[in-house]
């Protein structure tokens, strides 16, 4: 569906909605898509100012859309401020949205055929972080990479064995050793990578929240050393977020990005949820960009965020 890793040169062409992309999305967040539309403009008619009433239900509805208090709010106020009327406000909610989305840095995953790229995934228990590692991996190695993965939840229970499934699924490599120390099983999978000629290395991580404090100094010292071993060459720290738990998804970035610098946030189980709403509170909160979604449980099922598809499935029915 998507071409995922693209080129800059690449990026007009990501950013423009297309038609199965589209269906995709549609699915995915019909009801965040039914939470806004369907309690919102369903329930308005005419070319009037909106009045004080329906500025009450818009907000309540943004809130259950999970857009937070804060946000909701605000875009109430645009609305009142700037006298908008029942026809316009589909409109104007759409601008709305999209100036969030388009604020944040470039939704494209980072990756160069030309260097070592790093993929360190971290989240809490449960949120299907070990699945999306899972799938990436195999996004990776069907568009011709090596891939190597790092059983870095040394901690878990399974968590190790749980991987090493989805290796085996995807055909890919995996570094395990047993109860060993995070830090020093990713110094040494980066060297096997670039020993061994492997250009993606994709790392799992504790996910911990039960003490917050020893989370994150382990976070904190693994991405120290894989700043300093792979030096020029790239790394994306990605948060995995459970899309169901919505405002408290934005709590746990919160904790993750004080820790370890969260440059992009990927989202699972939102087929099922209202929830979407979620995207925009972490783009307007923490100015970090979603740039994986998960559609589904099978192994294919994870595409590239597109602000522009994201967009028209919630508004263009």
């Amino acid at each position: 569906m998507f071409n995922f890793f693209k080129n800059k040169s690449d990026k007009k062409e990501a950013d423009e909605p297309n038609k199965s992309g589209f269906s995709v999305f549609k699915n995915v967040f019909s009801k965040t898509a039914n939470t806004i539309t369907d309690s919102i403009f369903n329930s308005i008619s005419g070319d009037k100012q909106v009045d004080e009433f329906e500025l009450e239900d818009i907000e309540t509805t943004l809130i259950k859309a999970d857009l937070g208090v804060d946000l909701s709010v605000e875009t109430v106020n645009k609305i009142k401020e700037n006298k908008i009327k029942t026809s316009e406000l589909k409109g104007f909610l759409k601008k709305e949205f999209t100036n969030i989305l388009n604020t944040n840095s470039d939704c494209n995953l980072k990756f160069d055929k030309n260097k070592l790229n790093v993929y360190f995934v971290v989240g809490v228990n449960g949120a299907g972080k070990t699945t999306l590692i899972g799938k990436l991996a195999n996004k990776f190695k069907k568009d011709g990479n090596k891939v190597l993965l790092v059983a870095g939840d040394t901690f878990r229970a399974a968590a190790e064995e749980q991987l090493e499934i989805w290796a085996k699924r995807a055909s890919v490599d995996i570094l395990r050793e047993d109860k060993a120390d995070s830090a020093s099983l990713i110094f040494r999978a980066i060297d096997k990578a670039r020993n061994e000629n492997y250009n993606v290395v994709i790392m799992d991580s504790a996910g911990r929240l039960q003490n917050k404090y020893n989370l994150i100094e382990e976070l904190k010292k693994i991405k120290n050393v894989i700043a300093k071993k792979i030096e020029n060459d790239n790394l994306e720290t990605i948060l995995v977020l459970d899309g169901s738990q919505g405002q408290n998804g934005l709590n746990q970035a919160m904790v993750f990005n004080e820790a370890v610098n969260i440059s992009s946030i990927a989202i699972t189980k939102l087929d099922g949820s209202s929830k979407g709403g979620i995207i925009l509170s972490i783009a307007k909160n923490l100015g970090i960009p979603t740039k994986l979604i998960g559609t589904g449980e099978g192994i294919d099922d994870i595409v590239e965020f597109n602000s522009s598809e994201f967009i028209n499935a919630i508004f263009d029915r």
